[in-house]
C-alpha cells in the first residue's frame, strides 16, 4: 500500500488505532500506538518523535530523540486487539541529520539490498526461512543468588506418560519421533492451522505446516520466499502471530534453539538465491545443477561461517543446539540432499527457478535483518573473490572417521568463539557501508556484557550434579 492507500483504509475500515513497530538491535519488535487521526500523509515523510534511549543497543540518554517513519507497504491488520488496529513497520531516522539511524537493523538490510544492486551481480536476493518453534503448555524459570531452575511442560511430552490427566490417554511423542505422526499423537493440528491462516491473513504466503522431530510440541510452518527486507519483516510478523495465536489457546511458544535436553533443537534453515532481470543466477551445469556463481556464493558463506554465526546463531543457547547427534549442521561443508551438511542444495525440482541453497546452521533467535544481510554479504564476498567451496561432502558426516572429520572446518562451539571470529573477520561486512564498525562493535559489546558475562557468572544446575560431592 501507499500512504494514500493507508489513509483510505483507515477511513473505510474505521480503524481506531495505528501501532507503529520497529526492531531493536538484538531482534525484538518494539512498538507504540497512536490514534488513527494522527496518521496523515506527511507522517510517512516527516515521521513521529519518540525516546530512543531505552531501546537495547541504541542511543544514550543525551541523544535520545528519534523519529519513526512508517513504511506504508508493510501495513497489516492486527487480529489480537479489541479495537480495530493497523500495524505498520517503521524505519528510524535521526531528527537532526534526517539520515537513517545506523544502528537500526532494518536500515542495515535496506543497505544490503542496495549494495547488491550496485555490484551489478544481481538485483534481488530471495530468502526463504523455515522457522521452527516449540509449543508448550507451561513454562517456569527463576535465577536468584541461591536458586536456579527452569521447567517446561507439554501434554505431548514423553515424560508425561505416567501423569494423572484424568485420564491419561497416552499418545505422547517419543524423543526424535515427532516427524510427522497424525493425530491423536499430533495434538496440535488445529492450532498450527489457525496459525497458518492468520499468517495468510496478514499477507504472508505460507507453504506447509507440520509437527517437527522433537517431542513436546515442536512445530514448523514454512513461508514462501521473498526479497531480503520484506522477508525480515515477515519473520518478525511471523513470531508475533505465532505467539499470540498460541496465547489464545492457553499455550506458549518459544523460538529458543534448545529448550529441551536430549532432543532435537530448533533451527531456521534459510533458503537463498540471487536473481537479475527476472532470471535465476544459481542454476547452471555445475555440481547439483548449480552455476559457478552459486558455488562461489557457497564458498563465501563457508569461509566466513564462524563470523556470521555471531548473527545467525546469536545466543548462548544457540550452541546447545549445534552439537553432534541431533541433526544439527556442526560441520562447515556443503552437499546435495545431505541434511548433515551446513549448506544443502535442495533437489526437489529440476526447474532453474527452484535452484537455491539452504544454509542450515541459523536459528530463529537471530535478528533477521542482520542475519540475512550477513549471509548475503558473505556470499557476495565469495562471488567477488571467486572463493572455491572445495569438494562437496556427499556422505553422512556423523559417520565419518576422525581422520576425515579433522579436515572439515567446524561451526563455533559457543557464542564466545563466534564473537571472537567476528572480531577477526568483519571486513566483508563493511562493503557498501552495509554494516558499520559502530554497529558491529555495539553488537559485540552487548553480547559480551549482557549475555556472555551474565550466563558465565551463574552456577549451572548440572554443576551441582557433577561437583557437589567434590
Amino acid at each position: 500500500m501507499t500512504p494514500k492507500d493507508v489513509i483510505k483504509k483507515i477511513e473505510e475500515e474505521d480503524i481506531k488505532i495505528i501501532d507503529l513497530r520497529f526492531i531493536d538491535l538484538i531482534g525484538t519488535w518494539q512498538h507504540f500506538s497512536v490514534p488513527a487521526h494522527v496518521i496523515e500523509e506527511d507522517v510517512f515523510e516527516e515521521g513521529l518523535g519518540f525516546d530512543g534511549s531505552s531501546i537495547r543497543g541504541w542511543k544514550s540518554i543525551d541523544e535520545s530523540d528519534m523519529l519513526v517513519v512508517p513504511d506504508a507497504s508493510t501495513a497489516f491488520f492486527d487480529s489480537f486487539t479489541e479495537e480495530k488496529t493497523l500495524n505498520i513497520v517503521c524505519d528510524i531516522v535521526d531528527p537532526i541529520t534526517r539520515e537513517p539511524y545506523q544502528r537500526h537493523p532494518r536500515n542495515v538490510a535496506k543497505k544490503a539490498q542496495e549494495y547488491l544492486k550496485s555490484t551489478g551481480i544481481a538485483d534481488t536476493a530471495y530468502f526463504g526461512p523455515e522457522l521452527e518453534f516449540f509449543i508448550f503448555d507451561e513454562v517456569r524459570y527463576e535465577v536468584e543468588s541461591n536458586t536456579s531452575f527452569y521447567s517446561v511442560d507439554s501434554m505431548e511430552g514423553i515424560w508425561n506418560t505416567a501423569k494423572d490427566e484424568e485420564p491419561n490417554l497416552g499418545h505422547k511423542v517419543r524423543h526424535k519421533e515427532g516427524y510427522f505422526p497424525v493425530s491423536p499423537t499430533d495434538s496440535l493440528q488445529d492450532l498450527r492451522t489457525e496459525m497458518m491462516l492468520e499468517l495468510e491473513k496478514s499477507g504472508i504466503e505460507t507453504e506447509a505446516h507440520h509437527h517437527e522431530v522433537a517431542t513436546a510440541g515442536q512445530a514448523e510452518i514454512d513461508i514462501r520466499f521473498a526479497p531480503l527486507v520484506q522477508q525480515a519483516d515477515n519473520v518478525l510478523k511471523f513470531k508475533y502471530i505465532i505467539k499470540n495465536v498460541a496465547l489464545l489457546y492457553g499455550k506458549t511458544v518459544t523460538f529458543m534453539p534448545k529448550p529441551l535436553a536430549g532432543d532435537n533443537g530448533t533451527g531456521m534453515h534459510t533458503h537463498q538465491s540471487l536473481w537479475k532481470d527476472g532470471k535465476p543466477l544459481f542454476a547452471g551445469n555445475g555440481y547439483a545443477g548449480l552455476s559457478e556463481l552459486g558455488l562461489y556464493y557457497i564458498g563465501g558463506i563457508l569461509k566466513h561461517g564462524k563470523a556470521i554465526a555471531a548473527f545467525t546463531n546469536p545466543t548462548m543457547n544457540s550452541y546447545k543446539r549445534l552439537v553432534p547427534g541431533f541433526e544439527a549442521p556442526i560441520n562447515l561443508a556443503y552437499s546435495s540432499r545431505n541434511r548433515s551438511a551446513a549448506i544443502r542444495i535442495p533437489m526437489y525440482s529440476p526447474s532453474p527457478k527452484a535452484k537455491r541453497i539452504e544454509v542450515r546452521f541459523p536459528d530463529p533467535t537471530a535478528n533477521p535483518y542482520l542475519a540475512f544481510s550477513a549471509m548475503l554479504m558473505a556470499g557476495l564476498d565469495g562471488i567477488i573473490n571467486k572463493i572455491d567451496p572445495g569438494e562437496p561432502l556427499d556422505k553422512n558426516i556423523y559417520d565419518l572417521p576422525p581422520e576425515e572429520l579433522a579436515g572439515i572446518d567446524k561451526a563455533p562451539e559457543n557464542l564466545e568463539e563466534a564473537i571472537t571470529a567476528l572480531e577477526n573477520d568483519y571486513e566483508f561486512l563493511l562493503r557498501g557501508d552495509v554494516f558499520t564498525e559502530d554497529i558491529i562493535k555495539a553488537w559485540i559489546d552487548y553480547k559480551k556484557e549482557k549475555e556472555i558475562k551474565y550466563v558465565n557468572s551463574i552456577p549451572h544446575p548440572a554443576e551441582f550434579v557433577l561437583y557437589w560431592d567434590a
